[in-house]
């Protein structure tokens, strides 16, 4: 950590500031089924001053604690499937871990500019994109339909059941295996471009994608994690309170999922997202220590 700036401030406002942060993330997060890692790596490491090893190593922690909080809410509901989450999960774990390896090795300023400019990347992607309800899709692929990943269920903003499955599931099992070595190599708990996989490649109703996405991220992280903790990457000072606090939101976002629409929920993540990507990339730059 270096608190070269921020000397005269006492030591227990961090944890308490962290608390209050990751709670207002964790319920974010689990709402856009982006995981916690995504929004607290850019903005715990442009605003606080940590490290940003501990920081993404703080972060796969916390994402993972924030979706395994979330997971019984999302799988009673209907609006997590385990069947889609499971070959999802395996491709991108193996992933993340040789990515956490990676990042691990690479010189924080540089990792810091490309963190900002990936952060940026998938809020514009996720701007541009116009999520979707349902495609429509009758029949899956062959390996989709080997795997029976397809399901029902209840959409109470909507008022009405969905019924769904998937299709395209070999590039989606390519792309989770992507996201899992970049989310790996930020700590960003690999849930940054789940939701957009799930629902714009393999078709799957943004409610299912988001629910889904929560269960992948715990699994995925469960690999990058370890290499973190092996390394000494991992301060109780930050994990304690970050946990603390994204658990307690995580489940009032689970909660909320139920109620609130998509639409609300894109805009909200892209406007955090553009601005902790902004400062990240400043920050790496050292235009703005």
């Amino acid at each position: 950590m270096h608190f070269a700036d921020t000397a005269a401030v006492a030591w227990w406002v961090w944890p308490i500031a962290l608390f209050a942060v990751t709670f207002l993330l964790g319920i974010v997060a689990v709402v856009a089924g982006i995981g916690g890692g995504v929004l607290f790596v850019p903005v715990i490491a442009g605003f606080f001053p940590f490290h940003l090893d501990f920081v993404r190593g703080a972060g796969l922690l916390l994402a993972l604690a924030g979706t395994l909080a979330a997971g019984p809410v999302l799988l009673r509901s209907g609006m997590a499937n385990l069947r889609l989450a499971m070959p999802l999960a395996l491709a991108g774990s193996a992933a993340s871990f040789a990515g956490a390896l990676v990042g691990l090795a690479a010189p924080a300023d540089l990792l810091q500019t490309a963190l900002g400019l990936t952060v940026i990347g998938v809020a514009l992607l996720i701007w541009n994109s116009s999520a979707v309800d349902s495609l429509g899709i009758e029949e899956s692929d062959p390996l989709g339909a080997m795997l029976r990943l397809k399901g029902r269920f209840e959409d109470p903003a909507a008022g009405k059941h969905v019924d769904w499955r998937t299709n395209q599931t070999p590039a989606g099992l390519a792309a989770f295996a992507l996201i899992g070595f970049v989310g790996g190599i930020f700590g960003l708990g690999a849930g940054f471009a789940n939701v957009p996989a799930l629902n714009l490649l393999m078709g799957a109703p943004l409610k299912v994608a988001v629910g889904s996405s929560g269960l992948i991220i715990s699994i995925v992280n469960s690999s990058a994690a370890w290499v973190y903790i092996n390394s000494g990457a991992v301060l109780p000072i930050i994990v304690v309170p970050s946990i603390l606090g994204v658990v307690l939101g995580s489940r009032i976002g689970a909660a909320l999922l139920r109620t609130l629409r998509a639409a609300t929920v894109r805009r909200l993540v892209i406007v955090v997202m553009l601005l902790a990507g902004a400062r990240a990339l400043l920050r790496g730059l050292g235009i703005w220590i």
